[in-house]
């Protein structure tokens, strides 16, 4: 390595083997050159290339600072940060192992070998539900090119048989424009739009297959809605029609009201014990959420949905009933 190149060897060494537990002395900054980089560097040069790195924005601390050494005190995320997205990549089932490992390691790499060693001694057990989905990405990339280009998209879209092979929903592929991408429910969904309906739709993009682009919808898209808003309503993000529901729920429940809804809701409290809202979901998210919740939530009106759940409730329990 040149020596007019060395402040970046300077630079990686700070960013991969200092921080602020583990500052380096400068004997031990030119040990690293030699060893890493075959490039024995001059004392006086070392302080010139730290105090260049300074100059140019990087926050080095001292050892006229600290008293101890040099380290890099200031990074692209914080230790924090960089605990939470991994985590939250490896807890996220439709990304891929290996893709997840990939992410996961170009996360760490923006910081010390000791906060990269933190994490895996943290994180020891395999995520075991994650989908072994190797088109995820190009799934994701096309859908991001065809949002920015305004162009559709054709894919098979896929689901479990009994054997629990995937296989497609169809013979024909869906084709339709997408709108935006947005993660709910913990799984990243497309929502998107058909030529032959004005309403939204939406699809896993974990359960895309062999998409292609392809040239825009003759029908116009027409006025376009907030996605957040879009999937607020779709409750577990079943699709159907959207109803206005009157719920009667326990307070133990209200955080999971709050989670699903969002805090737009109004509430009027029923008794020490209960309150009652009004909120907009699909038919048969709601349905869903009440089954989940049976023992503290109440499906007040729609008068139908009430009927319905009824009956689901009575047929379950003729069943259980069974000896």
């Amino acid at each position: 390595m040149e020596k007019k190149t060395s402040v970046l060897a300077v630079l990686e060494i700070l960013r991969q083997e200092s921080d602020r537990d583990h500052p380096l002395t400068a004997a031990q900054i030119q040990q690293k050159m030699e060893q890493q980089y075959q490039c024995p560097i001059e004392r006086r040069t070392l302080y010139a290339n730290i105090q260049m790195l300074k100059e140019f924005g990087y926050e080095i601390s001292t050892y006229q600072e600290n008293g101890h050494g040099y380290y890099l005190d200031n990074r692209d995320f914080e230790e924090s940060e960089i605990m939470l997205l991994c985590n939250a990549v490896h807890a996220s089932n439709f990304i891929p192992r290996k893709h997840s490992n990939d992410l996961i390691k170009k996360l760490l790499a923006t910081q010390s070998r000791y906060t990269a060693q933190k994490y895996r001694n943290m994180v020891y057990i395999d995520n075991l539900r994650k989908k072994d989905n190797q088109d995820f990405f190009f799934s994701l990339q096309i859908l991001l090119e065809a949002v920015e280009e305004k162009c559709a998209v054709e894919f098979d879209y896929v689901q479990y048989n009994e054997k629990l092979q995937l296989v497609p929903r169809r013979t024909a592929p869906y084709v339709v424009q997408p709108v935006y991408l947005v993660y709910e429910n913990e799984k990243t969904y497309l929502i998107a739009r058909h030529e032959k309906y004005r309403d939204f739709s939406h699809y896993r993009v974990d359960k895309i297959r062999n998409i292609q682009k392809r040239e825009a919808l003759k029908e116009p898209l027409g006025p376009l809605c907030d996605p957040y808003e879009y999937a607020k309503t779709k409750v577990y993000m079943y699709g159907g029609e959207v109803l206005d529901f009157i719920l009667l729920c326990h307070r133990r429940i209200l955080d999971d009201i709050v989670d699903h809804f969002g805090r737009e809701i109004q509430i009027v409290t029923q008794d020490p014990e209960h309150f009652i809202t009004r909120v907009k979901g699909s038919r048969e998210g709601v349905i869903y959420l009440a089954m989940q919740y049976a023992k503290w939530m109440e499906i007040l009106e729609p008068a139908s949905v009430r009927e319905e759940m009824k009956a689901i409730f009575s047929a379950a329990l003729s069943r259980y009933e069974k000896k």
